[in-house]
């Protein structure tokens, strides 16, 4: 089978090469001799790239067939086979495709492939010169995937499994009979989290593109951004799918009752993603006011530069993560070439298009309560935050001579920066829709915001006393507690600057939702209005007629609902630690209390499952909140007997104001539990919004788009 894999890669490597020549000749002799002399290379490039995808396609089928019958020719599907059985495990064993440092190098070029084909298919009509450039930038940064792929060993999943692994009995031997997928990986979340975080990064690939090709071609009208501003919406959207599932994986599958930790390969994963936010704003501006032209340019190649680094940051070894592949110098040198290509490309064009890129009026923003410079800060604040978060996430490997140089943070420092920034961010985005262009009329904005301010104060009455009844005596409680817990609450501020900092985030996210819940109404009423129609029939024309105007509205509400989730589950968590007393004999243990939860024990079990080679050790609780039964748990620890690794399986019950977390961490010499149990307040909102988000951001991307008029 590897063999068949080789010829695959070399194919793709050879359509890559084909397609290159014969668009960059085209585009020359177009631009010499006129277009139909060049039709036949351009139609040629394009071609060939379909065929690059058509042969990556068949490197990663050939993959996925040797995972789903479970071939032990290839070396890289040994490493990453799941023995899971049954519908769930049939998921596993195709995510092996993605789950390894080399398949997940495979299926990133072929995700380009494909959106590199699509850019060549939805072009075969007009074969511009716009389109042709983008491509042959695509497909160079494709090349350089699929060439490591080829030509490094230590990156090719096609290697063969030498002789020496196998018995005579054709049987796995030595250490190649431990070989397998990890337990940890082995989770539905974490089967789909990967390809949607690749999905996003491969079509950022396509914006870089155009970016790059506008500055070649010298087009500085806004066609290079229709172009690719529903790939980049696309983009984001699976960015924010992957970042969301892996959120959920951290909860559910890890075991330490958080969704965030502030780990290398999280904050990685979230660059591009607040660069990509800046970018889609850019586009809004570049296409109404013809301002930000630069800044668009630029924003695309950090955008792509950031996707990259993203990438290095999990495959060089520069930093320490659970999430982390191995190191690879092959793989890590590509990515670093074309971080720096990338940025170099999009400074030295802008130097030479600087007059071409002008701004068609003035760029400075003429009043500061403007909807211009609301724009403004939104791009400023996401990528100072983008710089700020790369910078402190590799600080362990820098110099120590420089701030933070040579020290792993902890996530209080991370926290410190990221609340502010975020809260700040939110402010300029609940007042975003309400200002006007150029300069804001005073009246007609208190007009607009007088009856949304009104219903939002009242949500954060609601809110502000839910904050002093059970919130802040939770913070309270923590921090007279002491311990771990206590001192590390302590040392992320005083108490007036982190429970004012909770209230005016309720603030904000109460603007956010009203401000954004009347402008819809009013578009609607007005729309209603003047098409004599039913105002519920309104609201789905109007999202079918504005889907980019409805969507951002959607996302603005669930960015609201998130805030106030992250408030409650990230600033205000009950945790306790302690053991169980258990009798053996008697099969009897103590109760576990936390808040007004009782966990009362009611049996313990072991199960061995052969097939899967492992062992489940679990323990079951009836949780009572005061007198009232709330339901059943079983925290449990897996434990793979082949390498000993261990996964704890917590047990949460969901209440529509909090979670209750419990993980069980096995037993001590005298057979009493461990547990670690945590009440996180508000959590299932940072679920719901982010439901909120996903649609949003779909319906911005997917739905019917009309031109913006100027």
């Amino acid at each position: 089978m590897a063999i068949f894999g080789l010829i695959g890669l070399l194919a793709a490597f050879a359509a890559v090469v084909v397609s290159v020549v014969c668009l960059v000749i085209g585009a020359v002799v177009e631009r010499r001799r006129g277009a139909d002399e060049a039709e036949t290379l351009l139609w040629g490039g394009r071609i060939g790239v379909v065929v690059t995808a058509v042969a990556l396609t068949w490197c990663c089928g050939l993959l996925i067939y040797c995972f789903l019958v479970g071939d032990q020719s290839i070396q890289y599907v040994v490493q990453n086979q799941s023995r899971q059985t049954g519908l769930l495990g049939t998921l596993y064993r195709i995510s092996g495709l993605w789950e390894g440092r080399e398949g997940s190098l495979l299926f990133w070029a072929w995700l380009i492939s494909i959106f590199n084909s699509v850019v060549a298919l939805r072009g075969l009509k007009r074969l511009d010169q716009l389109d042709s450039i983008a491509l042959v930038i695509a497909q160079l940064v494709l090349a350089g995937f699929v060439g490591i792929l080829l030509f490094s060993e230590d990156n090719s999943p096609f290697v063969a499994m030498a002789a020496s692994y196998f018995a005579a009995d054709g049987s796995l031997t030595g250490n190649a009979a431990l070989w397998g997928m990890n337990s940890l990986l082995e989770h539905w979340a974490m089967a789909v989290h990967p390809p949607a975080l690749f999905i996003g990064y491969a079509g950022f690939t396509i914006p870089f593109a155009y970016a790059i090709a506008a500055l070649i071609s010298n087009n500085s009208s806004d066609t290079w951004v229709v172009r690719c501003q529903r790939y980049t919406m696309v983009a984001w959207w699976f960015l924010s799918i992957g970042i969301g599932l892996g959120a959920v994986w951290a909860y559910v599958v890890l075991g330490w009752g958080g969704y965030w930790g502030w780990d290398a390969v999280e904050n990685a994963s979230l660059l591009p993603w607040l660069v990509g936010l800046a970018l889609i704003h850019s586009f809004t501006i570049y296409r109404r006011r013809g301002a930000f032209k630069r800044w668009s340019i630029m924003c695309a190649c950090l955008a792509f530069a950031f996707v990259v680094t993203a990438t290095f940051i999990t495959r060089s070894g520069i930093v320490q993560s659970v999430h982390a592949f191995s190191a690879d110098n092959v793989s890590s040198g590509l990515l670093g070439a074309l971080i720096i290509c990338s940025l170099l490309a999009g400074i030295i064009g802008l130097l030479i298009r600087r007059k071409s890129f002008a701004p068609d009026h003035i760029e400075a923003v003429d009043s500061f309560i403007s909807r211009d410079a609301a724009y403004y800060f939104n791009n400023v604040l996401m990528v100072v935050f983008a710089f700020l978060l790369l910078y402190l996430t590799v600080a362990s490997a820098l110099p120590q001579w420089l701030p933070y140089g040579g020290k792993s943070l902890s996530s209080g420092t991370y926290n410190a920066i990221a609340r502010p920034l975020g809260v700040l961010y939110c402010m300029v985005l609940a007042v975003c829709p309400l200002l006007g262009w150029g300069k804001t009329d005073k009246a007609a904005f208190l007009k607009k915001a007088r009856i949304p301010a009104i219903a939002a104060g009242v949500l954060f009455v609601i809110l502000a006393i839910y904050s002093f009844t059970y919130l802040f005596p939770c913070y309270d409680a923590t921090i007279a507690a002491g311990g771990s817990n206590g001192s590390g609450l302590a040392s992320e501020g005083p108490e007036w600057y982190y429970k004012g900092l909770a209230l005016v985030g309720f603030a904000v996210a109460s603007l956010i939702f009203f401000n954004t819940l009347f402008l819809i109404g009013r578009k609607t009423s007005a729309w209603a209005s003047k098409h004599s129609m039913n105002p519920v029939l309104a609201f789905f024309r109007m999202i079918r007629s504005h889907a980019s105007t409805y969507g951002g509205y959607i996302t603005h509400i669930s960015i609201a609902v998130i805030l106030i989730g992250l408030i409650g589950s990230a600033m205000f968590v009950t945790e306790k630690t302690d053991y169980i007393s258990y009798d053996e004999e008697s099969d009897t243990a103590d109760t576990f209390q936390i808040q007004d939860y009782t966990l009362y024990y009611t049996d313990n079990a072991i199960d061995d499952n052969e097939q899967t080679g492992q062992v489940t050790y679990s323990v079951g609780f009836d949780v009572y909140r005061g007198d009232n039964f709330c339901g059943h748990i079983d925290p449990a620890v897996q434990l793979v007997k082949t390498t000993q690794q261990t996964k704890e399986v917590a047990g949460v019950l969901s209440f529509p104001d909090e979670d209750l977390f419990v993980v069980y961490k096995g037993s001590n010499a005298s057979h009493a539990f461990s547990m670690d149990v945590r009440v996180n307040p508000l959590i299932g909102f940072v679920w719901a919004g982010f439901i909120m988000l996903i649609v949003g951001i779909a319906v911005a991307a997917l739905g019917k788009r009309k031109r913006i008029e100027q």
